[in-house]
């Protein structure tokens, strides 16, 4: 139970895939203008990823078996492709709003790094944890972590973005230089939580 408290707090706070892993930034900076397209955006990254890691997890036994693991990146995200236009069409279909205000980044989960990396990190898992003898259960909580992070990250984003609108920013700041100002600033405020987990003797 505590190695699995330790995977939540570790994806969502001292291991965030946007803030201290660095995957995913295009839809960080590309779709946290507005509150209810990240949190839509978010979503959808979640359920990406635990359907990746559901499908990915056996499959790599089974190249593991026939000894096909270097076809593992692409099998990968052909499963990663054909889950996100799963989730287009029913976004299309019963969220219409959502599916127009996300607009071009929804394909984009395709080649949203950190989905690929959520599902890649739980295989070099099963090596790295092998003393909590990592398992499905273990990959599952994992990528909801991460999906998680990925929310907390872009909700809040999306707070200090619509702060930023109302501000007198300078000339030479404006746009993208004062966007990425802000989120190397948020990524800083994630230091606090470094060695929490070791801190907690949770690992």
């Amino acid at each position: 139970m505590k190695f699995y408290l330790a995977l939540l707090i570790m994806g969502i706070l001292t291991q965030n895939f946007v803030l201290s892993k660095f995957l995913g930034i295009c839809p960080f900076l590309g779709v946290s203008k507005k509150l209810k397209t990240a949190v839509g955006m978010s979503a959808a990254v979640i359920f990406v990823m635990l359907l990746a890691t559901a499908v990915t997890f056996p499959l790599n036994s089974l190249l593991v078996k026939y000894d096909l693991e270097y076809l593992q990146t692409i099998v990968f995200i052909l499963v990663i492709a054909a889950l996100v236009q799963i989730v287009e069409i029913v976004l299309k279909k019963y969220v219409k709003s959502l599916y127009n205000a996300l607009g071009i980044y929804l394909p984009l989960i395709t080649t949203n790094c950190a989905v690929l990396g959520v599902v890649i990190l739980n295989i070099d898992n099963i090596a790295g944890y092998a003393a909590q003898n990592y398992g499905f259960g273990h990959a599952m909580v994992n990528s909801f972590a991460a999906g998680a992070g990925f929310m907390l990250a872009m909700v809040l984003f999306a707070g200090v973005r619509s702060r930023i609108e109302t501000a007198d920013v300078p000339k030479g700041l404006q746009g993208l230089p004062i966007t990425l100002v802000a989120a190397s600033i948020v990524s800083l405020s994630f230091l606090g939580f470094a060695g929490l987990v070791e801190g907690l003797g949770l690992i």
